[in-house]
């Protein structure tokens, strides 16, 4: 386990920084899976969402446009509970990239 100072985003700059080609982040944190596809690594979402520099543009964007919605008082709240379904989505993504990592794809 690694202990961080506290504050905005140290922990997310800590894995940023440390990130590699061969490895995979799990992250609801668009910005910090955009950081980890930058380095090369693969990232996911913990529903299973396969985060990609094809589609990280548009998560970005449309986490801005939720953020500028929540300043205005729309919508809030966080992620909801994982259901079973999600769960399983995660699993086989996570074992679907770290099979391409282990075969250096």
């Amino acid at each position: 386990m690694i202990t961080v100072a506290a504050g905005a985003d140290i922990a997310d700059d800590w894995i940023a920084e440390r990130i590699t080609a061969s490895d995979c982040c799990v992250t609801n944190d668009i910005p910090l899976a955009s950081r980890c596809l930058t380095k090369g690594a693969r990232a996911l979402s913990p529903t299973g969402h396969i985060w990609t520099p094809d589609n990280i543009g548009s998560a970005l964007a449309g986490r801005e446009l939720s953020r500028h919605l929540r300043e205005l008082g729309v919508g809030g709240g966080g992620p909801s509970p994982l259901t079973k379904t999600e769960k399983s989505k995660l699993l086989s993504a996570l074992d679907t990239a770290v099979q391409a990592l282990l075969r250096g794809k």
